[in-house]
């Protein structure tokens, strides 16, 4: 070893008895028996070694100590009396002949007791990450991530991908987020911005004559945090392929993404290609959303025809949709529980009705279907113990409050879900356009680099909301890991697409003149997508939270409550930069 020792706190074994050895690292706890006898616990990043103090001048040393204070222990190390199988270093203890503080904890009190410190509150262990850090749950999950980016980087060297890096510093973009902004010192009212995506480097590479790049790019937004999206900063496996189809960049994704998962996941099991590919107007009639969990296996129902007259008054009028869930043996309670938790997730109420043992409906809904029983019974294909939830609004709306009321229903059904694998999808053929909900007007529906389906014949001919794109989405158990497209890579198509959204020539000159101008020399066809490292490492650790999974993450509000950021800035650096504060209003 280095570092003045000798061995770390999980290396020591029986055969090593005997030795004289050097351990250092943390104070983590001491069980005193007597003023002469104790046993020290030592932690470091590898484990924990029992260190055993038998002398009164060694507890004398320890005495006045705090724990998580560092330690250098030199001693002999001999067999326990006492083994402990649950420890690599169970069979060994260390005498201590000297022992030596190294960085020493002033406070007698701890925030929170390392080894339980998941069960603090987020922002006491946000501010005493250092502290978090150090309990080897939470470590594990960081050292599990290094491991996983070296392992996706291996691979994709492998494959003849070039790692090429991309500027942190450039120009504005329309990524349809909101940019964290730079000033210019030396250019008086100009910014940079942080990049969103690396999405026109990576193009422009392309033109360069590159044939395959990938990043571990850090990308930045100005967002909401979400249980699965970090606010401010996130990392994505960023690849472009030229030359490229959309099937290309699927069979690379099918090569490099399932083995890792199995090797490192809590699931050792994960889709083999080809991934289900599901078309997006299918994945959101069949699944109500366009990130199904495929480990789930019901599907919707159109019930419009069927219940939009039944007298039941939200229904009139409204795309119905249902659930039909066999041997669903939930209470009412239950019900009730799922039933509120998808209005609370969508602002839309979710309905129910069960078939009894003799063939009745019952519960929910049900008395105002007895009319329609045969018909129901019939269309539906029920049988006695059947639940059926049911959702209804306009389309879109009836759609995504019942793919929310499925993955509610799944998750609570034993039958219904399978919990113990890795289930990948690719979700296919995104319109190209829709009408803004804000706007009212035609806007891109994702990547407004995407081509077309059918090229510039189905601009120029098509009804604009009827044009697919080669857009695709990378979906794993419910999770959205990305976005990819085969990018447009021809000028005058690129000009078609953004006039059909009410920009010309010059706005999109003006908003992307270096990807453009690239294009103008002569681009290959290209295809890439960029799976979300964070979300990966999510998936794969088992856990709910991506704060869990990250080193240094911000809170809830995009605070990073450990280093005080953001702050206040002294007004010679404003001045440097040539801005003003205006503070907001207060609200009168």
């Amino acid at each position: 070893m280095i570092q003045s020792r000798t061995h770390n706190c999980s290396e020591l074994r029986i055969s090593d008895a005997g030795k004289g050895v050097t351990i250092v690292g943390w104070y983590e706890n001491i069980r005193k028996v007597s003023k002469n006898l104790g046993f020290l616990i030592l932690r470091d990043f590898y484990g924990t070694t029992q260190v055993v103090v038998e002398t009164e001048e060694m507890m004398r040393t320890i005495d006045g100590v705090n724990k998580e204070t560092t330690l250098s222990v030199t001693g002999v190390v001999r067999e326990r009396s006492s083994k402990n199988a649950e420890l690599a270093t169970g069979d060994i203890e260390v005498v201590p002949e000297k022992i030596e503080i190294l960085g020493r904890c002033i406070y007698n009190a701890l925030p929170f007791e390392i080894n339980q410190s998941r069960e603090a509150d987020e922002n006491t262990r946000l501010k005493y990450r250092y502290l978090d850090l150090r309990n080897p749950e939470v470590k594990g999950k960081i050292v599990l991530r290094s491991r996983i980016v070296a392992e996706l980087r291996r691979k994709m060297n492998e494959l003849d991908f070039l790692e090429i890096t991309t500027p942190i510093l450039t120009c504005s973009s329309p990524e349809g987020a909101r940019d964290y902004l730079v000033p210019a010192r030396n250019h008086p009212g100009k910014f940079y911005a942080l990049p969103q995506a690396p999405q026109q480097f990576k193009q422009i590479l392309m033109a360069s004559g590159f044939d395959r790049y990938f990043q571990i790019a850090p990308c930045f937004r100005d967002e909401d945090a979400r249980a699965d999206r970090s606010p401010g900063e996130f990392y994505q496996l960023d690849m472009e392929m030229a030359f490229a189809s959309q099937d290309d960049v699927f069979s690379v994704i099918e090569e490099v993404l399932p083995p890792v998962f199995e090797a490192y996941g809590v699931y050792k099991t994960a889709s083999a290609a080809p991934f289900v590919r599901i078309p997006y107007l299918e994945a959101m009639d069949r699944y109500g959303s366009d990130k199904p969990d495929l480990r789930i296996d019901l599907v919707l129902n159109d019930a419009t025809e069927l219940l939009s007259d039944c007298g039941f008054g939200p229904f009139e009028g409204q795309c119905v949709k249902t659930i039909v869930v066999d041997e669903f043996a939930a209470t009412r309670k239950a019900i009730d529980a799922i039933c509120a938790e998808v209005e609370v997730q969508t602002a839309n109420k979710a309905y129910w009705f069960k078939v009894d043992e003799s063939g009745a409906l019952v519960g929910g809904i049900a008395k105002f279907l007895q009319e329609k029983k045969e018909a129901v019974v019939a269309a539906l294909g029920l049988k006695p113990g059947d639940f059926v939830g049911l959702t209804a609004g306009k389309k879109l709306a009836a759609q995504k409050t019942a793919g929310v009321l499925r993955r509610l229903l799944g998750a609570a059904s034993e039958k219904h879900m399978r919990r113990d694998c890795y289930e990948f999808c690719w979700i296919v053929d995104f319109p190209m356009y829709e009408i803004g909900e804000e706007s009212g007007e035609l806007e891109f529906c994702h990547n407004p680099f995407s081509m077309p389906q059918g090229g510039m014949d189905a601009l120029q001919n098509q009804d604009p909301l009827s044009i697919l794109a080669y857009q695709y989405d990378l979906v794993c158990n419910g999770v959205e890991l990305s976005s990819g497209a085969v990018r447009n890579h021809d000028p005058e198509i690129m000009i078609k697409a953004f006039e059909l959204v009410g920009l010309g020539e010059e706005d999109v000159k003006a908003k992307f003149p270096a990807m453009y101008n690239a294009f103008c020399y002569g681009a290959p066809p290209h295809a890439g997508i960029a799976p979300g490292v964070d979300r990966m490492v999510m998936l794969i650790c088992g856990e709910e939270s991506i704060r869990e999974i990250i080193p240094f993450p911000m809170n809830k509000n995009a605070m990073d409550v450990m280093m005080g950021a953001p702050a206040q800035v002294e007004q010679k650096q404003l001045t440097d930069v040539h801005i003003a504060i205006q503070m907001p209003k207060e609200a009168e």
